[in-house]
């Protein structure tokens, strides 16, 4: 589709903005265990397999009452088993007390914007348009389940690249996805980054990273120019997101798995961008 777009003159890459927005997953808060808690899972689950393996050979049920449950039975398996490799995997990584849900043990417990927490996906969107207004078109997706936006940047731009072959003259972001590793990257390929500076970095110290794309960011971002292009922002990706809820639906996923939401957030991306362009794809 963005081929299309391209190749129509419809799609423009001159400006790209990239926000995140986070989606109920389909588990609930006390679906997360920790380490012992999932063992007890895994033998109740395992007694529950054995005992509807069990039923398989009762004459009075049907094959069409049988099938489901060993379905669910094996399926809760799967999914304990699961769990309790993340929670290895997390103490690996030295998280302290971890905990993994039993219904989708990708998903991840992240705070909302009412301060509490639930079960939730990240899904980082790029969008493509004008300040003046217009067409807003979906370039990129990436879900992911770690609650900050840091270091989605640079996967982002090699996901535009590689869907068109292009590269943004110009990538808006919040201060949340402020990481010197991806500023570098932009000023390597030539993207000018055009990316809040958090207030920590505004006055930097004796210690701050003296590399020139670094230096050459916080200036830039410190210029009249920047901030007047800088306020596109907002609306740009707010519009997206708000349409990626709205008109795709997404404001609490039902599948499970960061592969699952991922097809999910692309039909979604699909839609809109259908929506916004039905009419010069059909003339």
């Amino acid at each position: 589709m963005l081929a299309g777009l391209l190749r129509k003159g419809l799609l423009s890459l001159e400006l790209v903005v990239q926000d995140g927005t986070r989606v109920r997953a389909s588990a609930t808060a006390p679906s997360f265990r920790r380490e012992a808690s999932p063992e007890e899972c895994r033998e109740q689950a395992a007694f529950h397999l054995k005992a509807v393996l069990a039923e398989q050979d009762d004459s009075e049920a049907t094959d069409a009452e049988k099938q489901p449950r060993l379905r669910a039975a094996r399926d809760y398996q799967r999914r304990v088993d699961e769990a309790i490799a993340t929670v290895q995997s997390l103490l690996g990584e030295g998280k302290d007390e971890p905990r993994a849900s039993t219904t989708d043990a990708e998903a991840r417990v992240m705070k909302m914007a009412n301060g509490g927490y639930r079960p939730r996906y990240n899904i980082q969107m790029a969008t493509a348009g004008s300040p003046p207004g217009g067409a807003r078109t979906v370039v990129g997706v990436m879900v992911t389940n770690v609650g900050s936006d840091m270091g989605s940047v640079t996967p982002m731009l090699e996901q535009i690249e590689r869907r068109t072959c292009v590269l943004p003259s110009k990538l808006l972001a919040d201060a949340n996805h402020a990481i010197h590793a991806c500023i570098r990257v932009c000023a390597e390929l030539g993207v000018e980054a055009l990316i809040a500076v958090p207030k920590r970095s505004q006055t930097p110290g004796p210690n701050a990273d003296r590399d020139p794309a670094v230096v050459a960011w916080r200036e830039r971002m410190a210029t009249d120019e920047a901030k007047t292009t800088y306020r596109a922002r907002a609306s740009l990706c707010e519009l997206a997101n708000a349409h990626l809820k709205r008109q795709g639906g997404i404001t609490q996923v039902l599948v499970r798995g960061a592969a699952k939401v991922t097809c999910v957030a692309l039909l979604a991306a699909l839609a809109v961008n259908l929506v916004q362009y039905a009419a010069n794809l059909l003339a």
